[in-house]
This record gives structure tokens, sequence and C-alpha cells, in this order.
């Protein structure tokens, strides 16, 4: 408890004096975390299939011993296979471009919480009506307009052109906003109605350790993610 003091602490003087810094550098460690889950969770996927396809060939083969051969114990087709069913290497450029995507949206993702605030502010007098005005306005204007810009920049950065874009729109865009607007309505509410204007940012990006998880997902297999 006294660690998470301190660091709150920290975070506010670090916040009054650079807000959007340190909104920028927050973003980015917390869109790494993000990141790291969703690869650990594909390499958890990717060895529970191995281990499933490994018992189903075993069971239609029968358990058989090999023959030994002393002059070539392991043969190149062994360890070709052997190298297809290990799980994918942790991959850095893309812990990079999720981390930078996150450290490069946040001073947009500053000013809205900040036009937000200004726009509908909320009262001891009027508190929930606002809450649901900015609601409303940030899932009809900016989450739709987030994921654009979050799908184009990893496929643009991935190396893809405006057909790699228009690819990644049509098979992933309209599910993740879906599943956008069954997550974040009921989390915005709890951050504008509760949460102090500094931590809303942080807040959304902690919930959102989740979120981008399954963008990542989705951005990486090119289907929506269930």
């Amino acid at each position: 408890m006294a660690i998470t003091s301190r660091l709150i602490a920290k975070f506010n003087s670090y916040y009054a004096d650079k807000p959007v810094l340190t909104i920028m550098i927050t973003n980015a460690v917390l869109g790494g975390i993000a990141d790291t889950v969703a690869q650990s969770l594909t390499a958890i996927r990717s060895k529970s299939k191995r281990m499933s396809t490994i018992r189903g060939k075993e069971i239609s083969d029968g358990i058989e011993m090999p023959e030994y051969d002393e002059k070539h114990p392991y043969s190149t087709i062994d360890f070709i296979n052997t190298r297809k069913n290990l799980p994918p290497a942790f991959d850095f450029e893309r812990l990079t471009r999720f981390m930078s995507y996150g450290f490069l949206m946040s001073p947009i993702q500053f000013h809205w919480f900040a036009f937000l605030s200004r726009a509908f502010p909320i009262t001891k007098q009027s508190a929930t009506m606002p809450a649901l005005q900015r609601v409303c306005f940030d899932q009809l204007i900016f989450a739709p307009m987030g994921l654009a810009a979050f799908f184009t920049f990893m496929t643009v950065t991935e190396g893809g052109g405006r057909r790699a874009v228009a690819r990644k729109f049509q098979d992933v865009y309209l599910p993740a906003l879906k599943a956008n607007f069954m997550l974040w309505p009921a989390v915005q509410i709890l951050n504008f109605r509760v949460i102090p204007l500094q931590f809303q940012i942080p807040f959304v990006s902690t919930v959102g350790i989740a979120w981008t998880a399954y963008l990542s997902l989705s951005n990486q297999s090119d289907e929506p993610v269930v």
C-alpha cells in the first residue's frame, strides 16, 4: 500500500510538471505490457495446439519407437518438424510498434479528455448527465477514429500498403468496434464519473491492457478474436 501511495505521489508530481510527457511514457509502458500479454497468450495457445496435434498423431498412428541410427540419430526432417512445432519467438519489433503507438497517441488522448472535461463539466449538482454525454461523444467520435488509427498505424509500420490496410479493415475493424462498444461505455462511465482528470488516461490505459491484448491478437491473426 505504501508503494502504491508513493507511485501515485510520484505520478502526480511528474504530471503537474509535464502532463503530456508523463501520459506518453505511461501509455508506452502499458502498451508494452499489453502486447507482452498478447504474445504470451499466443505462445500458450500455440503450445496447446501443438500438444493436441501430437496426442492426436500418437493416437492415430499408435505408439511406435523409430529405428535408431547411430550415425544419424536425428534426421534433418525431424529437426525441421521440431522447429515448426515450437511456439513463435517473442517479437520485439511488434512490442516496439505497440509502445510507439501508445506513446504517439497519448497527446491526442490528453487533449481529447481535456476537451470533454471542459465541454461537459461534472459538478456536485450535475454529475450523471455530463458523464453520459462524455461517454456518448467518446464512443461515437473518438473510439471509431482511434481504432482506425490503430489498425492503420500497425499495418503501415509492418510494411503494408493501402491494400493491406483495406484488408485489415475488412477482416477485423467491425468486430473490434463491436467489442469496443461492449466494454468501453461502462468503463468510461466509471472513468468520467469517479476518476480524477489526471488519472483518467492512466486508468483507461490500465483497463486497456486486456483490450490492447485483444487488439494485438486481432491485428496479428487478421481474424476477429472470440
